[in-house]
């Protein structure tokens, strides 16, 4: 791509997660401005919008990698935190800062605009300090870099945590009984308002720092479950107790929600604090922007889903293993295999593709589906995603995709896909499928951590055969009946 003399660059930091998936889409569509990308893996890029823009290879941790990412660069998007990187979280969250901040002011970047959170130091549960830490790092230099500031409660759209957790249990639970954090007041917005206001921040006249705290009317979380359920012509009834503790009610998530335990308990610990505006400034920099009321953005995400329209979600990258795949389609450290061959025939082999790319989800295994979901429920009592966490799209898959409890990470258009385990194991699984000549190859690829895992292999072997020997007939059965129709 050549920039032309006058056009702006932007850079995107987690430029593949959830909210910087959209918003690449959102800026590539201004022909003003000049994308570059700063990613931990190239291959997680929309393919599409990977042609176009510049991409840089590394993370906020290695100078060399971030001294490339923000030369040239006028204005910085930061969205990156720490929420899966486990229990040091906060320090890495204060190095990323500083070192992002660091060396914009070298490279002469002239703004940063970071999206936070809602809340005040005071309350903040761990999660939502560090990310007020963050803002305030970022903001520390205003002589040498201006920050631009946007603070955000609940988001709620298609793929997020927050409205994957409200759905799920509007549509699962007649009757919730909840923790008393469910009076806690918030100020939720549409992922789409989230988008205007960062977009329009890039070139916001202002001198100076300026925090902007977004949302729309105040609400109890008790009354954002119930308005939800009533979006989906569903009559809920909610019944507050005082003994569900932040860890029994992240449990509680866990069960009938997606998202795994560590992501619920953070969470809930956030719930507890009041999240609402500090300042008018959204209205008084922004008047352009009148933000959707809760009811629309609710119905809004729901569209998307039904149309199958969901841009991004929650777990497309983290700032720990949870979610993200770098480094991790490395199947030759596997030592254990079970591999299948099957012969097609003369069915296209653009057809098999199509098929297992459609395996997972609200379509099932095609075999044996009381045997998976008994592998969900296993893995979701040891704190696992389980199979509800489902997939983007019904029937296309990218990179860094979650499938269930797998994770897309190789996919080589009508020849290979290479799914990453992410139930919880005593060591490191794959699936893959290979498409060679007229024979579909499928192998379960195992890396056992110590005699635990050796027995896990061995224990489930049975099980492989039944399961995986039909699973691969299944597939080409299912190419096979499209070619017919």
């Amino acid at each position: 791509m050549t920039d032309g003399p006058l056009r702006k660059k932007i850079l995107i930091t987690g430029a593949t997660g959830y909210i910087g998936g959209r918003l690449q889409i959102r800026l590539f569509e201004n022909s003003a401005l000049a994308l570059r990308l700063l990613v931990r893996n190239r291959n997680k890029v929309n393919p599409q919008l990977a042609q176009e823009v510049e991409i840089v290879e590394g993370d906020t941790f290695h100078q060399q990698q971030l001294a490339q990412a923000v030369a040239g660069i006028d204005t910085a998007y930061y969205l990156i935190h720490s929420m899966g990187a486990g229990a040091d979280f906060e320090r890495l969250d204060r190095m990323s800062a500083e070192n992002f901040r660091d060396a914009c002011i070298v490279a002469g970047v002239k703004r940063i605009v970071y999206l936070g959170g809602l809340g005040v130091k005071d309350t903040a549960s761990k999660h939502l300090l560090s990310r007020l830490e963050t803002g305030e790092i970022l903001s520390a230099r205003p002589d040498k870099i201006q920050t631009i500031w946007i603070r955000a409660g609940v988001i709620i759209g298609s793929g997020s945590a927050s409205f994957e957790i409200i759905r799920n249990l509007g549509q699962k639970l007649p009757v919730m009984i909840t923790p008393r954090w469910v009076t806690t007041q918030t100020q939720p917005i549409a992922v789409d308002d989230v988008l205007s206001y960062l977009v329009a921040s890039h070139d916001l006249e202002y001198q100076g720092n300026l925090v902007v705290d977004i949302g729309c009317g105040r609400m109890k979380f008790g009354d954002m479950l119930l308005e939800t359920a009533k979006a989906m012509n569903l009559k809920r009834f909610i019944i507050p107790v005082p003994v569900l503790t932040p860890r029994l009610s992240a449990y509680w998530l866990l069960l009938f929600t997606p998202v795994p335990f560590k992501v619920a308990a953070a969470l809930v610990e956030g719930l507890k604090s009041e999240t609402v505006m500090q300042n008018d400034h959204a209205a008084r920099y922004f008047p352009q922007i009148s933000p959707l009321t809760y009811r629309e953005a609710v119905l809004q995400a729901i569209n998307d889903i039904e149309q199958h329209q969901v841009i991004s979600r929650w777990c497309d990258s983290s700032g720990g293993a949870v979610c993200d795949i770098n480094t991790q389609e490395d199947i030759a450290a596997a030592v254990l295999r079970d591999q299948r061959r099957y012969d097609f025939g003369d069915i296209a082999g653009e057809r098999i593709y199509t098929a297992l790319c459609s395996i997972g989800g609200e379509s099932g295994w095609f075999t044996y589906n009381f045997l998976w979901k008994l592998r969900g429920v296993i893995d979701k009592f040891f704190g696992g995603y389980g199979l509800n966490r489902g997939r983007r799209d019904p029937v296309d898959l990218r990179v860094g995709d979650a499938l269930d409890f797998w994770k897309v990470v190789d996919l080589k258009p009508n020849k290979r896909l290479l799914l990453l385990a992410q139930m919880k194991l005593p060591g490191k699984a794959w699936l893959e499928f290979d498409i060679q000549g007229q024979t579909l190859l499928q192998t379960a690829h195992f890396y056992p951590r110590g005699i635990w895992g050796r027995i896990y292999w061995y224990s489930v072997l049975p099980l492989h055969f039944l399961v995986f020997r039909d699973l691969i007939k299944k597939i080409v059965n299912r190419a096979e009946k499209k070619s017919s129709t």
